[in-house]
């Protein structure tokens, strides 16, 4: 009986622990050593924009050696975060390459932004508002006009609210809305409507517990940030949480599980293009006056 008769047994054993082996390094190499576009992990914010307006960009590839963005308008960048600004309108395709192997694309519009025309004189009064918003939101209405005498009625009390060029109000029912403008320009005042959707089902002052009122807060949070990753108005959104508690802090800490704390900006950027997100409970830390939230703390899943 020869030698490979009499080992038969060990030596098939040991072909196929070293098949095993073999597999398990290659599954670990494509896993730690060979990457794709698909691994990069940047965010480009708005992907539309007017000219002038600010353009923000972030990438956290972590196995990245080298990066750069290429903003299509003939310059680049080689920083991991920071804002671009576009001089000329069109339809710009951004990318970020990755240790000059791999690259991921974005794709950005640029709109004019809004001249008056030179015969001004010509120009009718029109109304620059928003057509949806949330009850309790600061909501801007701006008067496109020449006309010097304005009056707002913005449809909730009935009476005239505002007599400026640009007046900001906070409806504090939910409901549709017929915004009038008057000036002197015209007999007839100009028309705008505007819906007003429900912050929360806010309970009756007396049929809210004490130990309730923080869940409260921490649910319609919990709400308008899922609105956000399901790609839902983000503006609406998140100037809706950025006044209502944030006291306008756009650097309010968040922390999402055990991941690094970002702040609210970039957190909510961030959150509209994290595809199938799921916001599964909030948690918010007031300051000592109980006036504004100083920190959210996160757990979300996909």
């Amino acid at each position: 009986m020869n030698y490979f008769q009499k080992n038969k047994k060990n030596i098939i054993i040991g072909v196929i622990a070293t098949l095993l082996i073999a597999a398990l390094v290659a599954l670990w190499l494509q896993k730690k050593v060979i990457h794709s576009a698909d691994d990069i992990v940047g965010v480009v914010y708005p992907s539309s924009l007017s000219v002038g307006d600010t353009l923000l960009f972030e990438d956290k590839t972590q196995f990245a050696k080298t990066k750069r963005w290429n903003f299509g308008d003939g310059t680049t960048s080689d920083k991991s975060t920071g804002i671009h600004f576009y001089n000329k309108p069109g339809y710009y395709s951004v990318s970020l390459i990755i240790d000059n192997k791999y690259t991921k694309t974005f794709p950005v519009m640029v709109s004019p932004r809004y001249q008056k025309p030179k015969d001004s004189a010509k120009i009718s009064t029109i109304i620059d508002a928003p057509t949806q918003a949330m009850q309790n939101e600061n909501v801007q209405f701006r008067a496109v006009s020449e006309a010097t005498q304005f009056a707002w009625k913005f449809g909730e009390t009935g009476n005239i609210d505002a007599k400026e060029k640009m007046a900001i109000y906070s409806y504090k029912r939910p409901g549709d809305y017929r915004v009038a403008l008057f000036t002197e320009e015209s007999q007839e005042p100009i028309y705008h409507l505007i819906k007003i959707l429900p912050a929360y089902n806010a309970l009756q002052e007396d049929e809210i517990p004490v130990e309730d009122s923080y869940k409260k807060v921490d649910d319609d949070f919990k709400y308008h940030l899922q609105q956000i990753a399901n790609g839902n108005s983000f503006n609406m959104h998140y100037n809706y949480l950025l006044r209502t508690y944030l006291c306008n802090n756009e650097n309010t800490v968040v922390k999402v599980s055990d991941s690094k704390a970002n702040n609210f900006y970039m957190y909510c950027a961030g959150l509209q293009f994290d595809k199938n997100v799921v916001i599964q409970s909030v948690k918010v830390n007031l300051d000592d006056k109980q006036n504004c939230v100083t920190k959210v703390d996160i757990n979300q899943s996909k």
